[in-house]
Parts: C-alpha cells; sequence; structure tokens
C-alpha cells in the first residue's frame, strides 16, 4: 500500500497539468482528498503560528486580540470551538477591554476551545462591520489546525453589542456555524431566510427596553415561528424573552451553551436558502455566484434529494453547484433541474484540481469538492 501512494506522488509529479486534471475515481478522490488537506494544514500552520501564540490577528491594519481557553479532554471527532463576542460599542477603549474581560470568563463549554476576541474597533457595529468575516474564517482556520477543533462543531455567540454581531453574522455566515446564540442584541435590518440550517437561540430580557430591544427580538422571534411553519425541516430556534429581567439575565441564558451542543453543522443540507446580506459573499454551503453580480437581496433557493438537484430561484446568471460523495454517488448520473426542467443528466467528472480549488478558495475542510457544474439561466 505504502509502494503504491508514493507511486501516486511521484506521478502527480511528473505528469503534466492535462493529465493531472484527468478524471479521479472515488478511491483515487478520497487519497488525494485527504493529501491536499494535510498540505493546506501545513500551509495555515507556517502562515498563523506566530499569531496563535501571540494571540493577536491583524488583517488589513486592524488588530484583534483574542483570548483562548480549553475545557475538558478532546473528544474523538475533535474539540467543539465557541467564538463569544463581548458587549460594549461606541465607548471608548477601556470600557469594551472592561467588557472583553468579562467576556473571557462568562461561558465554560465542555469539551470546547473558548474564543473570546477583543473587537478590533470600539464602534457600535464593532462585530459585524464589513471586513470582520475574514477575522472570524481566520479564527476557525487557526482554532482547525492549532486546537484540534472539529470544524463542524463551530458555534457563535455574543452579548449586548455582540449579540449585535450575532444577529448580523449568524446569517452573513450560516454555512459556517452549526448553532449561534443571540444575548441581548439589536436585530436591526437584518433578514432571517440563511438561518435554514443554523439553529439559532434568541435571550432579551423582557425588561430591556433601550433601543427597543425587548419588542424587536419577540417580533424577530415570531419570524422565526414564520420561516419554521413554512419549512417544519428547517429554521431550528428557540425564543427567551426573560420576564422580570433587563439588559442582564443573571447568567440564566448561559444553558445556551449546552442547547447549541447538541448540533452539529450539516455542510451539505439537502435544502438552501440563501439571501445575500449587507456585506456579500460568492459562496454558500455547496453553492458559488459570479462575483461580478453579487448583490445584498439577490437569492437562491435550491433542493437536492439523492442524486436530483433542483433549483427553484436563481437572481443570478450562472450558479456553481459542487458535490463530493459525501453529498451523492458521483459514479451514477446526476439530474439538474431548473423550476422543473431538467438542464443536465449525466455523470460529473472528479478532478483534483476541483478539490485543491475549493480547499482554498473555502479555507474550510467540509467545504473540499471534487465535482461541480455550471447552470446557465
Amino acid at each position: 500500500m505504502k509502494r503504491q501512494i508514493l507511486l501516486l506522488v511521484v506521478l502527480a509529479v511528473m505528469l503534466p497539468a492535462t493529465v493531472q486534471a484527468q478524471q479521479l475515481s472515488r478511491n483515487e478522490e478520497n487519497y488525494w482528498k485527504v493529501k491536499l488537506q494535510h498540505e493546506w494544514k501545513e500551509e495555515v500552520a507556517e502562515r498563523y503560528r506566530s499569531v496563535w501564540e501571540n494571540r493577536k490577528l491583524t488583517i488589513d491594519g486592524h488588530t484583534m486580540p483574542f483570548h483562548v481557553q480549553v475545557f475538558g479532554e478532546k473528544p474523538d471527532d475533535g474539540y467543539s470551538l465557541y467564538i463569544s463576542l463581548h458587549g460594549g460599542g461606541s465607548a471608548p477603549a477601556e470600557v469594551n477591554d472592561q467588557q472583553w474581560e468579562n467576556q473571557k470568563y462568562l461561558y465554560r463549554p465542555d469539551k470546547a476551545v473558548y474564543i473570546a476576541p477583543r473587537a478590533p474597533y470600539d464602534d457600535w457595529d464593532m462585530w459585524f462591520k464589513p471586513g470582520l468575516d475574514d477575522f472570524y474564517h481566520t479564527l476557525i482556520e487557526m482554532a482547525v489546525v492549532f486546537a484540534d477543533v472539529n470544524p463542524d462543531k463551530v458555534y457563535l455567540m455574543g452579548y449586548s453589542a455582540g449579540g449585535d454581531g450575532v444577529w448580523r453574522m449568524a446569517p452573513r455566515m450560516a454555512d459556517s456555524w452549526a448553532a449561534a446564540s443571540m444575548m441581548a442584541g439589536h436585530p436591526g435590518d437584518v433578514r432571517l431566510e440563511n438561518l435554514r440550517n443554523t439553529p439559532f437561540m434568541i435571550w432579551c430580557g423582557a425588561l430591556d427596553k433601550a433601543y427597543n430591544r425587548n419588542e424587536e427580538d419577540r417580533l424577530r422571534g415570531l419570524q422565526m415561528d414564520s420561516l419554521q411553519q413554512a419549512d417544519p425541516a428547517g429554521y431550528v430556534h428557540e425564543t427567551h424573552i426573560v420576564k422580570k429581567k433587563a439588559h442582564w439575565m443573571d447568567r440564566v441564558d448561559t444553558v445556551a451553551v449546552a442547547w447549541m451542543a447538541q448540533y452539529r453543522r450539516n455542510p451539505y443540507p439537502e435544502r438552501i436558502v440563501w439571501r445575500q446580506e449587507e456585506v456579500t459573499h460568492p459562496y454558500f454551503y455547496w453553492l458559488e455566484a459570479p462575483a461580478n453580480e453579487l448583490q445584498r437581496g439577490k437569492t437562491v433557493r435550491v433542493e437536492r434529494h439523492g442524486n436530483v438537484v433542483d433549483i427553484d430561484t436563481c437572481d443570478y446568471s450562472t450558479l456553481t453547484l459542487y458535490f463530493n460523495d459525501e453529498m451523492l454517488d458521483l459514479d451514477k448520473e446526476v439530474s439538474i433541474r431548473y423550476q422543473g426542467q431538467t438542464v443536465f443528466n449525466g455523470l460529473l467528472p472528479r478532478f483534483r484540481n476541483t478539490l485543491d480549488t475549493t480547499l482554498h478558495q473555502r479555507g474550510d475542510l467540509s467545504y473540499t469538492f471534487s465535482a461541480s457544474y455550471i447552470f446557465k439561466k
């Protein structure tokens, strides 16, 4: 077996790109997937080792210090990761520093890595400004590589201004989270459709009247109810408007940690509802939209049953669908339909280049795909 693997490696180095792009069998796909993911981890380790050791992440001139604490023994499938966002906002740096110190020790998840970052801004939207998506992605990448975190067990939570951040970032990066919990934050104008496959908790004191938080959070809970009624298999959620509690809920919200822990991210959901938020993304689960057509409000609705994919809504001229053998059987024909009409029926080949490209585009082990199809309207 070792000689066979060595031969594959030698051939991969010697053969021209045109040959490397030849179709892979299922076994060859598994081999290259493992190899490429190992190489990707080494690349991330080399790039971010000093960042992880110094606990300071700088992107585009903005710096995010972060506190890391590990609780319990590592499970067989890897640690969970909780990213916990502090309160504060548009206030002097000392106020936000104090809120960060409080957040470091506010929750104690079991068998988990707990990261409490310090916002790189002292502003009301400190946790959801454009560009912060890269900070969250990088924290996850580092935790996966340096702390043995399972990328399908990543949870987002936050209090007050941190809750504002959860309201925005949970839908914006819904394909990154296993679940999320919002504590005492304000939803603003966020839309919730993207939470179809992301369990979500809402916590707010019934007496938390500042900025009308209590009423706004209650109404968003009702919106989640409506979404789930229309789509009972999705939009798992709970809403807790806590009686006799104001902005500080005396830690009753800590049960959210165990609630989230029962869920794992499904990176390949059978049904996807994707609506662009104020910060747009070209990727969502196993879909890709054209980078030059991204715009807030544009929507895609896709459903997959076995080897059949139905595109119900697509606000783009093209849509790339990615696949691997964990999702469906690539040794059998795949049928793709748009609004009931078949647009493709046939075999989709596996390619090494597709594995490599998707892994590096997404920076997420679960989003390593070997096959793709470009739908054109």
